[in-house]
């Protein structure tokens, strides 16, 4: 079975409207992305783009020749899912009265997430972790009842050869 989502790291120049001539490119071609997250490196020349594509809304080999094109555009590079390591960072606010508030704080002690605050009847939370944690941690939060959730996006760097 093949994969829905690939992984694209996109090196970029550090200049005003890049994002926005990539993200109007998959616009205009009617790509889709699944996640989208965007830094500088260590050079403050280029910026990283970490872009999730979802292939079934275009081949993988036309969003690569099409991101190619783009005059800002230095390196592009598929990070294969066993050659990668993925992180995600999610905040998320939810209902946790005096009689939940116990449950909450088992998840957040088993995902070991973080408390951030605490008021009256909820409470917000973080996580960073692999995409599929963030969806287990998420999935087990909402029957308390989310308010809010923030996610970032996936990021992720080449695994280290062993």
């Amino acid at each position: 079975m093949s994969q829905r989502f690939h992984t694209l790291v996109v090196r970029v120049e550090n200049k005003p409207g890049v994002l926005a001539r990539v993200a109007g490119l998959f616009a205009r071609r009617g790509f889709n992305i699944e996640s989208l997250a965007v830094a500088p490196t260590d050079d403050d020349h280029f910026s990283r783009i970490t872009i999730v594509v979802d292939v079934e809304s275009a081949p993988l080999e036309q969003v690569v020749k099409q991101l190619d094109k783009l005059i800002n555009v230095v390196e592009i590079r598929e990070l294969a899912p066993d050659d990668a390591v993925r992180r995600e960072l999610m905040m998320a606010t939810v209902r946790a009265g005096i009689e939940e508030r116990n449950q909450v704080m088992d998840l957040v002690r088993i995902f070991d997430a973080t408390v951030l605050n605490v008021g009256r009847a909820e409470m917000m939370v973080s996580l960073s972790g692999s995409p599929k944690r963030i969806d287990d941690f998420e999935a087990l939060l909402e029957p308390f009842g989310i308010i809010e959730v923030q996610r970032t996006g996936t990021v992720a760097l080449a695994a280290l050869q062993k």
